[in-house]
């Protein structure tokens, strides 16, 4: 995994630093209280912050660039929000943090927690428990454990282990593997989340762990470092693994579901197939699931097994939404910050930032790591306020279904020898993989197959590992390709109950019309001006255009006779009402 941790030290280290400031006398002024739906903890009950474009009376409405509105109806999913090192009441970022080191909350070995000594980890100083707790509004957790300055000297002399390292921020790291040093960590767990009872508390809207290892994520770097130096053994490692999760989800008991384990997906590990899965069992356990890495949008998290995100023979991605994991009770979350910040850089942030958060929404993420700054909050309002109001939303529940139509490259699988693609017929287009998609689903069908387009082309976006990914499918119309053919989740159709909108985001070159067939009729025509530029085009559908005989409402864009060929890129359908 590439170093994309170090910018985070100098968000977390501020806030740190505010808070202790807070703690020592300085005036600070109190944070801006949020409005809240009450029910499951604090969210904010904020609908859009920016005017819905509707079709209008004509039936057609086109805009220049991307149009992320959404209906003033809307309102986010429970359990789902953004979630920071502080609440920003002007973002709506409502989850701040609370970071404790072991050492600070366990100097001794006496079966007390210490509620009042600071602490320190990864550059970063922490005040005591209970002057955190103190400060107001929910929060999440972390437990820095592992790191030799994090953890109790007296666990590694009482335990008799070594360290291991060092990280790519030079810490070293206790093998948390070791069951002496794992059951002193569950004792602190125990006395921290269940005596204590922040467990039960509801102002914790979850905690990372186990706690280990750069900055509390679990990697694998300390692992492989362990079995390279012969004092790690496959049979032992899983042993372990094999109860770990276990011993938190029985310890934590009905909150479980606010335990999320850290681990990269499939298939990190120095064990081989061995441990493929390991993080698919982490969740399979009753917990949930945590990502950092999907700025880099393309690369390896198209084959996710924990996320039930599965790469199909003809390289669409799909997700089993009937996993617990994505039932609405667990966090399913990522951390979107590293663009221009991390180590990393591009010279087309607002790019990053749209795919990034797509690949988000494609693996049903209901939590979102921000930092107002380096996530881009106030450069593109429009774009993180319809990923608000997507956030955890259900085929049911959501409304709008969308597909970003494109093929893009996934470095991570280009070797032929990885993954679950062993027969060629697996994913014969491998490691090209074809639009990220949520409820509607682009059909390849005679007269309606789309083709590849060189129109906007990004290669190494943040790093070479992201691959090189081209924006937007075309028709051919030379060659009997007249349109595009959507398929609507049948959840998705069956949940309309009023007005619904197509929108369209196309590049407005050559000439001609195009509209959308539906079971009902076709819309009004859309009439290229040929300005060159991306436009959206948001189409009034005719009543019934979701509806059919046997639930699978399908949508087609067709060319009007005599069109040119036209690009897409994102295609939408709104429930305007419902």
């Amino acid at each position: 995994m590439p170093d994309r941790r170090r910018g985070r030290a100098a968000a977390r280290a501020a806030g740190a630093v505010a808070l202790l400031a807070a703690l020592t006398g300085c005036t600070i002024a109190p944070p801006e209280p949020l409005p809240t739906a009450g029910g499951d903890g604090v969210v904010p009950d904020v609908g859009p912050r920016h005017p819905f474009v509707d079709a209008g009376p004509a039936g057609v409405t086109v805009v220049d660039g991307d149009d992320w509105s959404l209906p003033d109806r809307v309102r986010p999913a429970r359990n789902s929000g953004y979630f920071s090192e502080d609440a920003d009441a002007s973002e709506l970022v409502a989850v701040r943090s609370v970071d404790l080191s072991w050492r600070q909350l366990r100097p001794t070995s006496a079966r007390e927690l210490d509620r009042t000594s600071s602490g320190s980890a990864q550059g970063m100083s922490f005040a005591g428990l209970e002057a955190q707790l103190a400060q107001p509004g929910d929060f999440w957790m972390r437990i820095f454990a592992s790191g030799e300055d994090w953890a109790p000297e007296w666990v590694a002399d009482e335990c008799g282990v070594a360290s291991y390292g060092p990280d790519y921020d030079g810490e070293r790291h206790l093998p948390i593997w070791d069951e002496c040093v794992w059951g002193h960590l569950m004792d602190t767990y125990r006395l921290l989340f269940v005596d204590l009872g922040l467990a039960s508390d509801p102002r914790l809207r979850f905690v990372y762990v186990p706690g280990a290892f750069t900055w509390a994520e679990y990697d694998y770097e300390m692992v492989q470092a362990a079995a390279d130096a012969g004092d790690l053994d496959e049979q032992s490692y899983l042993a372990w693994y094999g109860h770990a999760w276990d011993d938190l989800v029985t310890l934590f008991g009905d909150h479980a579901d606010k335990l999320v384990f850290t681990g990269e997906d499939y298939p990190w590990g120095p064990f081989g197939a061995a441990d493929d899965l390991l993080a698919k069992q982490a969740v399979d356990a009753g917990m949930g699931i945590r990502t950092g890495i999907t700025e880099l949008a393309n690369f390896h998290l198209s084959e996710a097994p924990a996320y039930g995100s599965h790469v199909e023979p003809n390289g669409h991605l799909t997700v089993d939404e009937s996993l617990p994991i994505h039932s609405g009770r667990y966090v399913v979350a990522t951390e979107n910050e590293c663009f221009t910040d991390c180590g990393y850089d591009t010279d087309d942030p607002y790019y990053a930032v749209r795919q990034a958060n797509l690949k988000a929404l494609q693996l049903r993420v209901n939590w979102m790591y921000v930092v107002p700054g380096p996530s881009y909050l106030a450069e593109y309002p429009e774009l993180w306020d319809w990923l608000r109001l997507s956030l955890g939303q259900t085929a049911d529940t959501s409304a709008d279904a969308w597909a970003a139509l494109r093929d893009a490259e996934d470095t991570f699988w280009s070797d032929p020898e990885s993954g679950p693609f062993d027969d060629p017929a697996s994913w014969p287009t491998r490691p090209w993989v074809r639009n990220l998609e949520r409820w509607l689903v682009q059909v390849d069908e005679p007269g309606s197959v789309a083709h590849r387009t060189d129109v906007d082309v990004h290669s190494g976006v943040l790093e070479a590992d992201d691959g090189e990914a081209h924006e937007g499918l075309s028709t051919d119309v030379a060659g009997g390709d007249t349109g595009f053919v959507f398929e609507v989740d049948p959840r998705f159709a069956a949940a309309a109950s009023g007005r619904a909108v197509l929108k369209v985001t196309f590049l407005d070159t050559g000439s001609g019309a195009f509209a959308i067939d539906t079971p009902a009729g076709a819309s009004a025509p859309v009439v290229r001006q040929g300005t060159g530029a991306w436009r959206t085009a948001t189409i009034a559908l005719p009543d019934g255009a979701l509806s059919s005989a046997d639930g699978a409402a399908r949508l087609r864009l067709s060319l009007g006779e005599g069109s040119d060929d036209l690009v897409a890129r994102f295609v939408r359908l709104v429930r305007v009402e419902g």
